[in-house]
């Protein structure tokens, strides 16, 4: 089993919190990705560190040691090279890829987007989408092409907004979500039940949960109030 797995490397900027996620679903033998290396483009990102305490490989390639956008990409792509990399995860990397580095690597480059996309595109997704007053909010799995946040979805995860939330309280709920569908997405790509092609997602060879048909997330869903006993005996002839 161990020789198919999917050698993946993620590239993150900060805390890592969805390559934890990941890493932590690959410890599993029986995942089909094995997370091989951690790629980030700042020293100080929180997630090196928790990488390297799972015993995941690091690297750390910065903007700042390269003199153009595409010299840097050609570094990532080296360091994938080295990884044997076959999967790349985007995991909170904010820096926007070249066309060049991104088509070398379409339909095995994958992105987690804090947002139902293709609403919400872009930084700040939690803040606009309160300001757009939707009752529904989310995260995106999504192949990568050229144009921020727009290539063929994968997977979604639906939470809801509740009344009283800001920007933090959604933002921690949308994250629990996030570190659910991220493992599941990739366990698809590296399986071949998701695959990129002439512009979409194909889905194929897998069940899908029958119970998944029936789930409805609802926003506002009121607490039932108990039934006033009383009241009733008032008003039932």
């Amino acid at each position: 089993m161990s020789a198919q797995r999917k050698r993946t490397v993620v590239l993150i900027s900060g805390r890592g919190s969805n390559m934890t996620a990941l890493i932590a679903a690959a410890s599993d033998p029986a995942f089909p990705a094995e997370i091989v290396g951690v790629i980030s483009d700042k020293a100080d990102a929180a997630g090196l560190g928790v990488a390297k305490a799972r015993g995941i490989a690091t690297q750390v390639i910065s903007r700042a040691g390269h003199g153009s956008k595409q010299a840097h990409d050609a570094a990532i792509d080296a360091a994938l090279a080295a990884f044997n990399a076959e999967i790349v995860a985007l995991a909170g990397y904010m820096r926007i890829l070249t066309p060049g580095f991104v088509q070398k690597w379409q339909g095995r480059m994958i992105n987690i987007h804090p947002a139902l996309l293709p609403a919400f595109k872009g930084l700040d997704t939690h803040a606009r989408a309160l300001a757009a007053g939707i009752r529904i909010h989310g995260c995106t799995v999504h192949f990568v092409t050229p144009e921020m946040d727009d290539g063929p979805i994968i997977a979604q995860a639906a939470v809801p907004v509740m009344v009283g939330d800001n920007a933090d309280t959604l933002a921690a709920r949308v994250l629990k979500a996030e570190h659910q569908l991220y493992p599941l997405a990739l366990g698809l790509v590296a399986e071949g039940k998701a695959r990129m092609a002439a512009g979409r997602t194909v889905l194929a060879h897998f069940a899908d949960d029958a119970d998944n048909a029936t789930s409805v997330v609802m926003a506002p869903d009121p607490l039932r109030e108990e039934a006033d006993l009383e009241h009733l005996a008032r008003i039932t002839p």
